[in-house]
């Protein structure tokens, strides 16, 4: 899972021409680096970041020749309902978490039939079961749930 960090963090990298992308590539390495503190514990965790310019150029032929890449990822599912007022709930829903947790992007997405409310951009299922762990407070419910990830989901 380490190289495969290294490997999104080298896309971002081969799209450093273009500022936009560079500035949500540094926006992604600070939050990663940012050290964080397990509130019961007190233990502190911290991400080293190693790019690799081979990566990002093998990357940057596959972008030029229209290809899109997909990495098995995760998020968690803050919200699921096929009832009547399944679609005012998955918006209270993503209303209420953009409110609690901003700079968490949400997802809103109808799977006939359901109405389902996902969150994060998680490469590993620890990084999933740790946002679930932050957000079990205010939805009780949430569950890590695995998906494909668009490597265009991290740049934004």
């Amino acid at each position: 899972m380490r190289n495969l960090l290294f490997f999104v963090l080298s896309v971002f990298a081969a799209a450093g021409s273009h500022a936009a992308a560079a500035q949500s590539l540094d926006a992604f390495k600070q939050r990663l680096e940012r050290p964080v503190v397990c509130e019961s514990s007190g233990a502190t965790a911290r991400v080293v970041i190693d790019e690799y310019g081979d990566a990002a150029s093998a990357v940057e032929s596959a972008a030029a020749a229209g290809r899109h890449f997909y990495v098995k990822g995760y998020r968690v599912c803050i919200y699921a309902d096929n009832g009547e007022e399944a679609r005012a709930g998955a918006v209270a829903a993503r209303n209420l978490f953009t409110e609690t947790f901003p700079g968490i992007r949400t997802y809103m997405i109808y799977e006939n039939p359901y109405f389902r409310v996902t969150v994060g951009d998680c490469l590993t299922v620890e990084e999933a079961i740790i946002l679930k762990g932050r957000v079990s407070a205010t939805f009780p419910k949430a569950f890590p749930k695995s998906e494909q990830l668009s490597l265009a989901d991290f740049s934004r």
